[in-house]
């Protein structure tokens, strides 16, 4: 039997996306804009070379937040444990193999790097299940009570973390053969931060494709659309929608090592401190809009480089005053999905 009656034509799926253009000019607008502010070249290369990839790790770590919401209907307040456990999980390789990331070899770095995202991923893809099983399961449909359980499991998380890890923090090696910059004329371009970019734009590409061009995309797709019809058909929506609540766990901890990385410290409270700024990014993008938190992170990771170097006074609120801004503009975010 065919599932095109519970799927929506491509024109209804996505018309805001491929016709408002509008959120998609904020970006260039914006780095355009700051040039003249600036003043120096060099300097608005590396601030925005910066901000590109802070806002990509921001991306990675809030895709799988905004995916769990527009497609399962789930307010996951305990998101940051992904992104701690997932940092965590990676010292299980880099530090064992540290000798390695001290060696000047760029195949080798990034074999180790690569290594430890997969254990990484895979760790926080079996918390996920674990926590979808035991924890959203029964409160499925009701959002207080989703909000309740699933911070009470982030601090659980944290108590782990300090359990198996310790309650210090963990210096983690940043690989040889990423650090350092390049330089652009008179501009650096941290080597690290090109790399993190690459990551965050293979991630949105994956995503884009997954949910747009592959059966278990049009699975999904059609699942949020129409559920039973989709169950009456002899899919398992439920057990398909536990492997995206993974998915997302797994993003979140493919984030976190990036970004512990990126810091080169870690703390059990990692997760929770960068908690409020992905939702700001998936408030501003639209909620569960993937195209709209990849354009919201970059937009909240810029505009806190460029406030950061022009006043310092106001770096701190700089996140919300972007979300105030767009909201007044557009109160739903820039691409809201009918689940937002």
């Amino acid at each position: 039997m065919s599932l095109a009656p519970a799927v929506p034509s491509a024109d209804a799926q996505l018309p805001a996306t491929r016709r408002d253009i509008a959120p998609l000019l904020l970006v260039p607008a914006l780095m355009l804009t700051m040039l003249p502010l600036v003043g120096s070249w060099s300097t608005w290369v590396t601030l925005t070379v910066a901000g590109l990839a802070m806002g990509m790790m921001i991306f990675i770590m809030a895709s799988g937040l905004t995916l769990v919401f527009g497609l399962m209907n789930v307010i996951n307040f305990g998101h940051g444990a992904f992104i701690a456990v997932g940092a965590f999980s990676a010292t299980l390789v880099l530090l064992p193999l540290r000798s390695w990331l001290e060696m000047d070899s760029l195949p080798v770095n990034l074999a180790v790097l690569a290594l430890a995202i997969v254990v990484a991923m895979l760790v926080t893809a079996l918390l996920g299940w674990a926590f979808e099983r035991l924890l959203i399961q029964p409160v499925y449909g009701q959002h207080l009570k989703q909000i309740l359980v699933t911070m009470g499991g982030m601090i659980v998380a944290e108590q782990l973390i300090h359990v198996l890890w310790g309650a210090g923090t963990i210096a983690v090696p940043l690989p040889t053969a990423l650090r350092g910059a390049f330089l652009l004329g008179d501009a650096a371009i941290d080597k690290y931060r090109l790399v993190a970019v690459a990551v965050g734009l293979v991630v949105f590409v994956a995503m884009y494709l997954i949910l747009n061009r592959t059966k278990v995309g049009l699975l999904v797709r059609a699942g949020v659309e129409h559920g039973e019809m989709v169950e009456a058909l002899g899919y398992r929506i439920r057990r398909l929608f536990v492997l995206v609540f993974a998915a997302g766990a797994g993003l979140a901890g493919l984030g976190g090592v990036m970004w512990g990385l990126y810091k080169e410290t870690l703390t059990a409270s990692m997760g929770g401190e960068i908690m409020v700024m992905l939702f700001i990014v998936i408030i501003i993008g639209g909620l569960g809009s993937v195209g709209g938190c990849f354009i919201g992170a970059l937009l909240i990771a810029l505009v806190a480089n460029y406030t950061g170097f022009l006043a310092p006074g106001i770096a701190l609120v700089s996140g919300i005053v972007l979300m105030i801004s767009v909201l007044l503009w557009r109160p739903a975010g820039m691409y809201a999905t009918g689940r937002g």
